[in-house]
């Protein structure tokens, strides 16, 4: 009976070892807000990226293997940042991925190039998906990042030149959060606006403290005082809601150019009050035609009631990361990101490419503006308003694309 007994544990664990093998997994290292004033959007990110990853598992996974999220909370702080990545090495994980402040992902840049030239059988790759500061794919770029987000340069690119056609734009005021992305975003309006449209004034321009103001009424009352009919802002999150907020409660009536307007809680803060008065600049959103994403995005929906479909990038950033390491034929690093250069994809808004050059995607982009859903041109409210976002402008993948100082350092 002991002889049987010890055959039978002994082919339970061949069984377990042999499953275990089958689904080995290919972590990715979520390094994200998960606590402080960005909890919620490090959250709804999270959420939207399991969400693609369980599909890809479903359908295959990469080169054999599953896909794995694993978070951390880095607070939206560069230094959190860090010591997250030293337990990410720690554990051996090889990808990470961020997307909330370009701080952030400056350090982490930094951090992996470091890392990568001291354990090159080690090497750690970073798929960005929101950090926009030029930056990163200009003069600070890097084989090992790769960035899935029109840079801040692109958006403003094609805000401008929409607004080149806007003759009720006169007076502008900027208002954008104080670290790299703001003063990017300020920098590349004032430009911009000189070039395209020198009749317009710049009646005023401020950096608030990220994440840390409450109340946006001393900032909304200087673009009143300054008479303003248009603020361009880069502000997410919060610093984005609030300011919405303040601007409807003190009913200021100048449009808002924004980058994340369908970002989680500005819709509900603005309301009835934000019809035809604000636009975004996104690669996507939920009245997109024709609507690929449609399907998936409702059912999304349907499984977080409270919280709607954003980050159309996120599950092109997956899936291209799939067909890499199928491609591949494996998940080292190394093997995956020359994989990635260059590659040409078909995402459900058309052909995207990851530039050679500076690893920038290159995708449709698209400006739409806050209306009252209608069953037509807005066919889907967000976040149960009553409201969502009518395409006002296509922007093809080849017209968004703008010169890159990148000199690369390649294996």
């Amino acid at each position: 009976m002991s002889f049987r007994i010890s055959n039978m544990q002994l082919l339970a664990a061949l069984a377990l070892l042999f499953t275990g093998s089958a689904l080995a997994q290919v972590k990715i290292a979520y390094i994200d807000p998960l606590s402080g004033p960005f909890a919620n959007v490090g959250d709804a990110g999270l959420k939207q990226f399991k969400e693609i990853v369980e599909q890809v598992n479903q359908t295959g996974g990469a080169a054999g293997q599953k896909l794995e999220m694993v978070p951390f909370d880095n607070k939206g702080s560069p230094q959190e940042s860090l010591i997250n990545f030293k337990s990410v090495t720690d554990q051996g994980i090889r990808y990470i991925t961020q997307g909330n402040g370009s701080g952030v992902a400056h350090a982490l840049v930094d951090a992996v190039s470091k890392w990568n030239a001291r354990n090159p059988d080690k090497t750690v790759l970073f798929l960005n998906y929101a950090a926009v500061d030029p930056t990163l794919t200009n003069e600070k770029c890097s084989f090992w990042h790769f960035r899935f987000d029109a840079n801040s340069d692109m958006k403003m690119e094609a805000i401008t030149n929409f607004m080149e056609n806007d003759k009720k734009v006169k007076k502008v005021f900027i208002l954008g959060q104080d670290y790299a992305h703001g003063h990017a975003v300020a920098k590349a309006a004032k430009a911009m606006l000189a070039a395209k449209r020198p009749d317009v004034k710049i009646v005023g321009e401020d950096l608030h403290p990220i994440g840390r103001v409450k109340d946006f009424s001393p900032y909304v009352a200087k673009i009143k005082a300054a008479d303003a009919d248009t603020i361009i802002t880069g502000n997410w999150g919060n610093d984005l809601s609030l300011l919405v907020k303040a601007a409807k409660d003190a009913g200021l009536k100048a449009k808002f150019y924004t980058y994340y307007a369908g970002g989680l809680g500005t819709p509900t803060a603005m309301g009835a009050a934000g019809e035809g008065q604000v636009l975004q600049l996104t690669e996507w959103h939920m009245n997109v035609q024709p609507n690929k994403t449609e399907a998936f995005a409702l059912a999304f929906n349907k499984k977080y009631p409270d919280l709607d479909f954003y980050y159309l990038r996120v599950n092109t950033m997956v899936t291209m990361l799939a067909k890499a390491m199928n491609d591949a034929k494996s998940t080292d690093p190394t093997r995956v990101a020359r994989q990635l250069e260059d590659m040409h994809y078909q995402a459900d808004t058309g052909d995207v490419w990851m530039r050679k050059s500076d690893h920038q995607l290159i995708q449709p982009l698209y400006i739409s503006i806050f209306a009252k859903q209608d069953g037509k041109a807005v066919k889907h409210d967000i976040e149960h308003t009553g409201y969502g976002f009518k395409t006002l402008a296509s922007i093809s993948a080849r017209d968004t694309q703008l010169p890159t100082s990148c000199v690369m350092e390649r294996l």
